[in-house]
């Protein structure tokens, strides 16, 4: 046969294998028969070989499971469901009332329902077994089988495993592939020559060329019909690339950017836009309020305008809300709820200024987290404000930027928003479904009267994890932040 091309790690690696008698090697044999630590390089060597039919390769995926953050909690301080039921089992009268009081409300809740799935019922508010020996029985199958982990999966109650699984953060699954070499007689039939060792050079650089020493050296072989593997390249995270090129249209069509801080006053955020002060969004449920510092100094005389206008709408034309405006309540800091607080106090320096300005920002509401809510989010929002802007110019320009983000079919439908009137919402179709994604309108006179602004403003916004996982194709908002390289390099470029 002709002399085979070999690397150095292939070339010892089927040498020490055709010197001894044994058929199969498993990873620890071949690292301890070549003097060898890494792993990659003994993989990376019988890969080499197999490639040229020289070895077999016999790979074996096994799965293990393991204890999970909550399983090691567990295995600590006992199953949930053991530690109620150790709390049964010492007091008199085991209370729905006393439970709660015993026991933090994440742990109450769920935990009663793992109580009724072992047979304990609920009479009159005290709890009761109905069959003690029963339920202790599978209390200690399920820490045995914790106490089991880790283990490989085909060694396990597949019941137990499937309630296990079943359970957040308990136990969690891991995949190992376990590879046997065998040589092959084409492999046996090298001859011990061409398994030397020797410098290959794999790389011409000028210090070698400025020697004669290439001319005796020996040069590894590159097969050019082989399959070359993709690059891995660097790129935008998608809502990124989202973001700019929103930005893109924004500029296109004449718009400035806005950037501004997260915290502020509720004064800005809150007065400034005619939302009462007794209005539910205010509430410490949906917006974080800062302990320090306590107060954000605002101008007497700018909060004496927002007083008028709250109390009896002032010049307006308005009722107002009536009740008593608190200048304490307007100067409390908190994070923005949305990026509007920044576009109003920007049309408030530059009343007499027609303009066109943008943000694409963050915003921070105290939300639960879920598949369509997050406690930090962006909001998009465009603003114009000139002399005869009217709602036809509104509706126009945002059917020029929905068209623009590749949503050519916009509709708009009457809506209700605190600090504009007349409202829309803004619909797009999406796959042969209206969907809505914004709100928009004219600033009330309530809004821009007290500071100073005579021309109309028009306004409009989105949210921007609401768009990306409609391009994106999500169900769950959760996605668009976690590090999944594999899900990141799928995505298209947008």
């Amino acid at each position: 046969m002709d002399a085979p091309n070999l690397l150095n790690p292939e070339r010892r690696m089927l040498l020490k294998m055709q010197q001894n008698e044994q058929t199969v090697w498993s990873l620890d044999e071949l690292l301890v028969a070549c003097d060898w630590t890494d792993q990659a390089v003994a993989v990376g060597a019988g890969h080499g070989l197999e490639n040229r039919g020289f070895v077999s390769v016999e790979e074996n995926v096994t799965t293990e499971i393991r204890l999970d953050s909550e399983g090691d909690n567990a295995l600590e301080f006992g199953l949930l469901e053991q530690r109620l039921w150790n709390w049964m089992t010492a007091v008199n009268e085991p209370s729905m009332r006393a439970l709660q009081a015993e026991f933090e409300r994440h742990e109450a809740g769920p935990g009663v329902g793992l109580l009724k799935q072992l047979g304990v019922s609920i009479d009159g508010g005290v709890l009761v077994a109905q069959d003690s020996t029963h339920i202790e029985s599978v209390l200690k199958q399920r820490q045995d089988f914790l106490n089991a982990l880790p283990c490989d999966m085909n060694g396990l109650d597949d019941g137990l495993l499937q309630h296990f699984r079943q359970r957040k953060g308990l136990i969690a699954s891991f995949e190992q592939t376990i590879r046997t070499w065998s040589i092959t007689d084409l492999g046996r039939s090298v001859q011990d020559e061409y398994l030397n060792e020797t410098v290959v050079i794999s790389e011409l650089t000028p210090e070698l060329l400025q020697t004669d020493a290439w001319k005796d050296a020996e040069f590894r072989a590159f097969d050019v019909t082989l399959e070359s593997a993709t690059p891995r390249r660097g790129r935008s995270h998608p809502m990124q690339a989202l973001i700019e090129r929103i930005r893109s249209v924004f500029l296109e069509m004449g718009f400035s950017e806005l950037v501004d801080d997260y915290v502020q006053t509720a004064g800005w955020n809150m007065d400034a836009l005619f939302i009462p002060q007794d209005h539910p969004a205010r509430e410490m449920q949906d917006t974080f309020y800062l302990k320090e510092p306590a107060k954000m100094e605002l101008s007497e005389e700018l909060m004496g305008k927002w007083k008028s206008i709250h109390e009896d709408g002032g010049a307006t034309g308005s009722t107002g809300w009536g009740g008593s405006f608190s200048f304490d309540t307007a100067q409390r800091p908190l994070l923005r709820t949305h990026t509007t607080v920044n576009t109003i106090q920007y049309l408030a320096q530059h009343p007499k200024e027609a303009c066109r300005v943008f943000s694409v920002d963050r915003v921070f509401r105290k939300e639960a987290i879920d598949r369509t809510h997050l406690p930090e989010f962006h909001q998009i929002e465009g603003i114009i404000m000139e002399e005869g802007a009217n709602l036809q110019m509104l509706v126009t320009t945002l059917k020029t930027f929905y068209a623009k983000m590749g949503y050519p079919e916009v509709r708009v439908r009457p809506a209700y928003f605190p600090y504009t009137e007349p409202s829309l919402e803004i619909e797009v179709k999406w796959h042969g479904k209206w969907l809505e994604l914004g709100g928009a309108g004219i600033f009330r006179p309530e809004v821009t009267e007290p500071l100073g602004i005579e021309s109309p403003v028009l306004a409009w916004g989105m949210g921007l994890e609401r768009l990306a996982m409609l391009v994106l194709g999500l169900d769950d908002i959760r996605q668009l932040y976690i590090s999944d390289l594999d899900w990141l390099r799928q995505q298209p470029l947008l």
